[in-house]
């Protein structure tokens, strides 16, 4: 049985990439509660500003996450030494520049830069994704610990493209491959259309990121002019890190 504090957390929860306007009553359904309910709950974290309004009636998150959000460690200081190395990225480029965190087995982005023209991608800000397929969860997978490895490993992994890894040994191989040439390709295994080149950011020993860009090709060549720019990029970050 939820307490009060977990319903709160269930209606913030109910929210999603898919679902970012919600009415009252699809919250009410979302949590499990009664209309009366889902309204008080709704109201007490209006009030707080966790929640706002819009004209047609319906729910959408409030600014006051967006500030609290800003204020998570990991990406807060990463991000602020990251811009200036990802913006020079960027202005050599013109192509998209991520920065991503692993949490859990899902990749997170904390920061992206996208050209107007560039290949699209399905990632944004604050978004999440699985590790196996891109260019930056390759790059973490690979530095995770042993138990992270294996339960990505040992779960069904998901295909979106006819390139996708699915295959555990072959995923374990590419590993490995990332490991020892100190960055990772992703040769069209999100869409059909985009690669990446990835490269780790350390900090005490540690990956604790992972920058990337993703461009337009249909082969992992198109991306082996960005390598050395992409790598420079990473240890200029690693080296300005507090660590």
């Amino acid at each position: 049985m939820r307490t009060a504090n977990g319903k709160l957390l269930a209606v913030l929860d109910a929210f999603g990439r898919d679902r970012p306007v919600l009415t009252l009553s699809e919250l009410a359904r979302a949590v499990g509660v009664p209309l009366s309910t889902a309204h008080r709950l709704v109201a007490e974290l209006t009030a707080w500003g966790g929640l706002e309004r819009d004209a047609d009636g319906g729910y959408r998150v409030g600014l006051r996450l967006w500030e609290l959000g800003a204020l998570a460690p990991r990406g807060l200081g990463l991000r602020e030494v990251a811009l200036p190395f990802m913006e020079d990225l960027y202005e050599v480029t013109h192509e998209n520049v991520q920065l991503a965190v692993r949490d859990g087995v899902e990749v997170v982005f904390v920061e992206r830069f996208a050209a107007r023209g560039a290949v699209t991608v399905l990632t944004r800000v604050g978004g999440r994704f699985a590790l196996p397929p891109t260019g930056v969860g390759l790059v973490l997978l690979a530095h995770a610990p042993v138990e992270v490895q294996e339960e990505v490993l040992g779960a069904p992994l998901q295909r979106h493209t006819r390139h996708t890894v699915v295959d555990p040994a072959r995923l374990r191989r590419v590993l490995a491959e990332v490991r020892r040439a100190g960055h990772a390709v992703s040769d069209r295994q999100v869409t059909d259309d985009a690669v990446s080149v990835a490269a780790p950011v350390w900090e005490r020993g540690q990956v604790v990121a992972a920058l990337s860009i993703v461009v337009r090709g249909e082969s992992a060549a198109v991306v082996r002019p960005f390598v050395p720019g992409v790598m420079a990029a990473a240890r200029g970050i690693s080296r300005s890190l507090p660590g």
